[in-house]
């Protein structure tokens, strides 16, 4: 079989959890959202669910995927719902809903549902979705008074809290407080980076209140500088593939799709199993860090949809069937997205045609 595959540690993933929670100091929602960034949503629910507070979704279907599984606790709709016939199913399988719109409110009103839990989102500066700061109260006050619900949140989204020099979460910290003020509900903020870069925003957080983490329970770090805590996390996947075949090439010669890489040495060229179709960026450049044999080394040449070429020259002992890590314990995904001008989590939510194998169950 083709040796491409990603390995899962959940021990890595529950040990992140408990990190963020206890960073927090709050209940945590773990995001399992796009299959858990391309983790695998329902084992690493499966791995969480005695420890976690409840877990966050994209849509109804992610959250029905989870309770077809056997996933019982909490689940919130970020995206909240699309159509209003599907509040029966949101009620039926017992999910949490985010409401991020006047439509969304007046088709709860209307409805014949009851007993809904839901996180009332705010537009304090991301200016993606969630209801005007002026509007805000007044949301909740006609939701509370439906008889439609047991519960409100209050919730928004930091747009730049991965920019630890930035003052935007700051200022929407100030826009979410003015706008709930009198208000008295838990209250849920904090993403990956507002755990992990933002503490001082919130020296008293209540133990009642939620946070979000997302990025950082996969053990990749939301930042481009080096952060404390994210010395502490621990890579939860693993990718890893084999050398297939090995050329000697002379100085001159260039290498793969439009002659990227032209070697400026005599120069020992390793085949991976690996490519742009199984989610490694096209766009990674050479220089890009791999792992060979346990000893770092750099891809070369430009990334093809099923092989990509790393140099061996430096590795004498390396050839055919040597052992490759993508990204993982050895190469953090952060220093391949970085090389590759993306994010981390665009490599995780990309992977596709690796089976995964997990350890820790």
């Amino acid at each position: 079989m083709r040796p491409a595959r990603a390995l899962i540690d959940l021990n890595a993933l529950r040990h992140n959890y408990q990190l963020a929670r206890q960073t927090a100091g709050a209940r945590a929602l773990a995001v399992i959202k796009a299959d858990a960034y391309g983790h695998g949503a329902v084992r690493c629910a499966e791995a969480l669910q005695e420890q976690a507070d409840g877990f966050a979704v994209a849509c109804i279907e992610e959250a029905l995927q989870l309770r077809a599984a056997g996933i019982r606790g909490p689940i919130l709709l970020l995206e909240g719902f699309f159509e209003a016939d599907e509040l029966e199913l949101i009620v039926q399988h017992q999910l949490w809903c985010v409401v991020h719109a006047q439509w969304q409110i007046e088709a709860i009103i209307n409805s014949a549902v009851s007993g809904l839990n839901l996180w009332l989102k705010l537009d304090s500066g991301m200016h993606r979705v969630g209801l005007h700061p002026a509007e805000y109260q007044a949301a909740y006050q006609r939701l509370q008074a439906s008889g439609k619900v047991d519960k409100i949140v209050l919730m928004s989204h930091f747009s730049r809290a991965d920019e630890l020099d930035c003052s935007r979460s700051a200022e929407q910290l100030s826009t979410f407080n003015q706008a709930r003020a009198a208000l008295n509900a838990e209250v849920s903020l904090r993403n990956s980076p507002g755990i992990m870069g933002w503490p001082q925003l919130f020296p008293e957080q209540s133990a009642n209140d939620w946070v979000r983490p997302g990025i950082m329970l996969y053990g990749a770090t939301p930042f481009e500088v080096e952060q404390p805590l994210a010395a502490q996390l621990k890579p939860v996947m693993t990718l890893q593939s084999k050398i297939i075949s090995v050329r000697e090439l002379p100085a001159g010669e260039p290498v793969g799709y439009g002659a990227k890489f032209v070697c400026a040495r005599p120069t020992r060229v390793g085949v991976v199993a690996m490519g742009y179709a199984d989610g490694y960026p096209r766009h990674a450049p050479t220089g890009t860090p791999v792992v060979v044999d346990g000893v770092r080394t750099q891809l070369i040449g430009r990334v093809s949809m099923d092989m990509l070429t790393v140099d061996l020259t430096d590795l004498p002992h390396a050839g055919l069937g040597s052992s490759v890590e993508l990204w993982g314990q050895q190469v953090l995904a952060s220093d391949v997205a970085q090389a590759a001008q993306t994010i981390p989590y665009q490599l995780f939510c990309n992977l596709r045609r690796v089976p995964l194998s997990y350890s820790g169950e």
